[in-house]
């Protein structure tokens, strides 16, 4: 026999969630290996009709301290660790009386999940596993013996191997089980250090621990010669890592990053106020509108730039009704998001087969928390999620000329679209929409220029003799540090601003708006996004 198979004689299943445990265990049990068990698992298993030993006759103590000792014990962890090759270790495991234990099987304590449901502090503490990452990192670490399973998903390739194998495991198996044994406990220790984090309120703890559970594996990233892959971090948060794809190809990794940003944009629109919709291309907010419906927010949207939103991305605040799926389809596009469809709009998108159509079941809290992250060269930059919302900010006239009602409406609905067009970024907008945005220019007036030029193009499109920009407002992510953006906005045909201010030029940009007739708030938030 190949020194690298390794016959399974005994196993200790020890698992929280119980998903698949039975019919793995009585075909465990068919194969002539002994069953070890502990707890719940254990009782689960005698009431199944298997034969089990519990991991208290196996140790000699019994289960104490309400559960939290029961497998910290020489004859689990000596059954785990021991080299079977070594003479010496071979001698204290039949001096002290300790079983190999040749495939552990275990689930964590639901820790992550006990977060998400909101549960109270005393609650969480107790479901952090300490016996279960103790036994996955020992027998991971004596992989070249011992087989260790932490994802049911893995359950049938085990069972395969065995088979295939006569009762024995292979080590290209064992050390793949292993590798995902340590990102399992790598992943839980990260949740419960991030936690704890929180908790405590602590923006920069000494180390940072990332970790996530593999959603799929993505046919490239950015571009074709760069492998990708689709993660789930324990952070409840309705989005695209939440949603259930109706139909469509899979997504591909801009497609992620692009409906990402698409549905976080749309959800800073209250369903309940009115129906918005957010239209992307290359993670920029290409058209954006509210409306009395779906239809009238997506037309509004398209309107803006038509051009750009062909193959883009359409991300919705409401359910999708059949009116709007079917004005939608008439373009292509790459992925529809929505909190939910109805029946008949699912069946006038299945006729696109390659759209991919996703429903969240609710929209993210545009004030909710959160870490927002980006790699760097040896290292990562983490901050706090951008969730300063324009509603809650106090605005201040800075001009002569007052906004007027309306004014104001659109200048809080252009300043809530800016946030999430990539800086610099300028977005025109009238009547609750946007008719031009400048998005990731290196200076502010070329945004400006660019978001006057496109709105400008949206009116050639839509067969009008002069700009959408005429009489609309105008919105800066960051102050303008000369009045020449500013001027080139009034140029356009701009009638209001808002910005944050903060500029060492203020009182020369204030003094230009006065002279240019328009009216000016300042928010005090600066919405840069890199």
């Amino acid at each position: 026999m190949p020194t690298e198979l390794r016959r399974v004689e005994r196993a200790l299943l020890s698992v929280s969630d119980k998903t698949g445990l039975i019919a793995f265990a009585q075909a465990l049990h068919k194969l002539g290996i002994a069953l070890v068990s502990t707890g719940g698992t254990a009782r689960a298993l005698a009431e199944a009709g298997l034969p089990v030993t519990d991991v208290s006759d196996l140790t000699g103590f019994p289960e104490m301290m309400d559960g939290r000792v029961k497998t910290l014990h020489p004859k689990v962890h000596g059954g785990l660790l021991a080299v079977r090759s070594d003479p010496e270790h071979q001698a204290s495991m039949i001096g002290h009386g300790i079983a190999p234990i040749d495939l552990l099987v275990v689930n964590l304590y639901p820790f992550e999940a006990t977060v998400a449901a909101g549960r109270g502090y005393d609650d969480c503490i107790e479901n952090i596993d300490i016996g279960g990452p103790a036994m996955i990192r020992a027998a991971a670490k004596n992989h070249h013996d011992v087989a260790v399973v932490v994802d049911a998903g893995d359950y049938d390739a085990v069972l395969s191997e065995l088979s295939a194998q006569k009762g024995t495991t292979t080590l290209t198996l064992r050390r793949r089980l292993a590798q995902k044994a340590y990102a399992r406990t790598a992943a839980y220790d990260a949740a419960i250090s991030n936690w704890f984090a929180a908790h405590l309120g602590e923006t920069a703890p000494g180390y940072r621990a990332l970790g996530g559970a593999l959603a799929e594996p993505l046919r490239y990233g950015e571009n074709p010669h760069q492998w990708a892959a689709f993660y789930r971090t324990p952070e409840a948060r309705p989005g695209v890592s939440t949603a259930r794809q109706v139909q469509g190809k899979q997504l591909s990794y801009n497609n992620i990053n692009d409906t990402d940003a698409a549905f976080e944009c749309v959800a800073e629109f209250d369903p309940a106020a009115a129906a918005a919709c957010v239209i992307v291309k290359h993670a920029n907010p290409c058209g954006v509108a509210t409306g009395t419906s779906l239809l009238g927010a997506y037309e509004r949207a398209l309107a803006c730039d038509p051009v750009s939103a062909f193959g883009g991305i359409v991300a919705l605040n409401r359910r999708l009704d059949a009116e709007a799926a079917r004005r939608i389809v008439e373009i292509f596009t790459e992925v529809i998001i929505a909190p939910d469809a109805d029946e008949e709009a699912i069946a006038l998108i299945a006729a696109k087969k390659n759209l991919r159509l996703l429903l969240t079941g609710g929209l993210p809290d545009p004030r909710g928390g959160g870490l927002s992250l980006r790699t760097v060269s040896g290292g990562f930059l983490a901050q706090a999620r951008d969730n300063a919302v324009v509603d809650d900010m106090e605005l201040k006239v800075v001009t002569r000329r007052q906004p007027s009602e309306r004014e104001l409406a659109d200048l809080r609905f252009a300043f809530r679209v800016a946030k999430h067009v990539k800086s610099n970024a300028i977005v025109y907008a009238r009547d609750l929409a946007t008719v031009g945005i400048g998005a990731g220019q290196m200076s502010r007036v070329d945004s400006s220029r660019i978001a006057a030029w496109k709105a400008a193009e949206a009116a050639k499109a839509a067969g009008l003799p002069e700009t959408l920009a005429k009489g609309s407002v105008v919105a800066s992510d960051a102050f303008f540090p000369f009045a020449d953006g500013l001027l080139a906005a009034a140029e356009a045909g701009a009638t209001a601003v808002i910005q944050p201010g903060g500029s060492m030029r203020d009182d020369e940009v204030v003094k230009a708006a006065d002279e240019a007739g328009l009216a000016m708030v300042f928010t005090g938030h600066r919405h840069f996004r890199h």
